[in-house]
This record gives structure tokens, sequence and C-alpha cells, in this order.
């Protein structure tokens, strides 16, 4: 089948390579040229432009940061939408609002096209090795077409209903969950080296306690080996917690311990950290401590 890739950052760079490694037909577009000859030199096509990824594509991915995005690259010069052919399927991977999805999927109907609401989960290393979790939503013709993308690209596909919206709202509560067991991390291991503990014992034990989690066992070696070279960024949490806090906001549902952890990824933004991994989170701590949890390994 012939996909188009639009966005090759770091998750849709996997996708794509998973995609190519099944045999499909992969065009994929990002702003950033090397990011497309990246994936020409690993048996892709280069895309000019979105409008250039979506034509004659069965199935076209977004895989961008946000709605404004997403509209950009649907809507906008040399959008996708123009070139899509009918029945054709937008999988929508990017953390975006449920409510900006569902008038997405009405909008696409107007011009014969349907949505897979395709939220992924994993990080780039999952990504790039077919084995991501995806929670999606959308109807059965979506997923017929859809299908063998899915297979491709995840390990665990969550169908959770036939209404586009579904699986960006379980996105939202997975990334309020994601930004605050990494702010956390992140406060624990700072106070642990503040208070004398050696960081990467620290790290061992409480990976092995019940205060552990899949992102204090993911992000903390960033944090010990001081490399934050960026996979998800310190905006991303800015963004996708910004996203949980209007989600409660429009339901009047109080989230307090979303909003610390938003507070302490704008904090580190503010310190010019926004574009490093979002383990540099760790530095609002070390700045206000005077530590550092980096240790070398032996």
């Amino acid at each position: 089948m012939r996909i188009g890739v639009i966005g090759l950052g770091s998750m849709g760079m996997g996708v794509a390579l998973s995609l190519v490694k099944a045999g499909h037909e992969v065009a994929g577009s990002d702003v950033r040229a090397a990011a497309v000859e990246s994936l020409v030199a690993a048996g892709g096509h280069a895309a000019a432009d979105p409008a250039a990824a979506a034509e004659g594509a069965r199935l076209v991915i977004l895989m961008v940061v946000n709605q404004a995005q997403v509209e950009a690259v649907l809507y906008g010069p040399k959008g996708a939408i123009g070139a899509l052919v009918a029945g054709a399927v937008v999988m929508l991977s990017s953390t975006v609002p449920a409510q900006f999805t569902e008038a997405l999927a009405a909008r696409l109907a107007e011009t014969g096209h349907l949505l897979l609401d395709a939220p992924v989960s994993g990080g780039a290393a999952k990504a790039r090795d077919g084995q991501l979790t995806i929670m999606s939503s959308g109807s059965a013709e979506a997923y017929a077409i859809a299908d063998p993308v899915l297979t491709a690209v995840a390990a665990t596909v969550y169908r959770l209903g036939d209404r586009p919206g579904i699986g960006s709202t379980v996105k939202t509560v997975n990334q309020l969950l994601a930004g605050v067991h990494i702010a956390a991390a992140a406060e624990a291991m700072a106070l642990g080296t503040r208070a004398g503990a050696d960081p990467r014992q620290l790290y061992e034990v409480i990976s092995n306690s019940a205060g552990g989690s899949w992102m204090f066992q993911n992000r903390v070696p960033h944090m010990l080996d001081g490399d934050f070279t960026p996979l998800s960024s310190v905006e991303i949490f800015v963004k996708d917690l910004g996203l949980v806090l209007d989600t409660g906001r429009s339901l009047r549902f109080p989230l307090p311990i979303a909003a610390a952890a938003h507070q302490q990824f704008l904090a580190a933004a503010a310190s010019g950290h926004g574009g490093e991994d979002d383990a540099a989170v760790v530095k609002v701590y070390e700045g206000l401590a005077g530590i550092t949890v980096a240790r070398p390994k032996e």
C-alpha cells in the first residue's frame, strides 16, 4: 500500500521506517530536508510537501506536534487534503484535543475521507521496532484500510470505539501520567542526591521497588548520564500538560498534580531547556538545590 507520513521526527521516522520494513511504499514529508533524506536512504520516498506525500496514498499518517500543525499540513498551502483520493484515511497520531479530533472527522467526511483517531505511545525506540501502543477509535471502514499499517507499526492496538475523539481522550490521560511521572522522578532523584545518596544506587533500588515506574526507569538514565539529547522535549510536555489542563477546565475538573508538573516543565523551558530532552526538568531542581544528579559511569 502507498502510505504518506507527514512529520518525520523521532516518532514519525520510526513509524515510516517500520512501514518500509513491512514492504509498504512510503512517501515522507518534513520541514527538515535531512529527515527526508534519511528516509530515502532507508528505502522510502521523498515528498516535497504534504500534498506530495498524500498523492496516490490510501492512508496518510500525521505525526506532527499539535493541532495548528495538523491544520496546516492538511488544509494549508500545499496541504494534503487536495491530493487525497476519495475514501482515503487520515490516521491522526498527533496529541491533540479530543474536541479538535471530533471536528476534524466531520470536516474530512464532507470531502469523502475517513479519520482514524490513533495517538501512539512507546517512544522512539519502539517506533523504530514497530512495537508501539496505539489507542485508537474510528469507523469499521477506516480500520479496514488501516489494519496493515497498524500491524506494521504497533505491538498493541486498542480499539476504543467507533467515534473519533475517544483515542485522543485516552492519550490525554496517558500524557497526564507521563508528565507527572517524569517530574516526580526528577524531584525524587534530586532529593536523594541532595540528601547524600549515590544517584546510581538510588536509581537501581527504586527501579526494583514499589516506587518505580516506566518513566522512572526510562528517563532517569538520561539524568544520570547528563545526556539531554531530545527524544521527547521539555516543550512537548509544556504543550501536552497544557492540553491536559485545558481538558480539565472544559470539564470543570480539578487537576492539581498535573498543574504542579506543568509548572516544573514551564520552569525548565523558561530556564532555556525547552529544546532538551524532557528529563531536563531535573535541572530545575538541580539549580534550586545546587546539586548535580549526573554521575559518569565507571
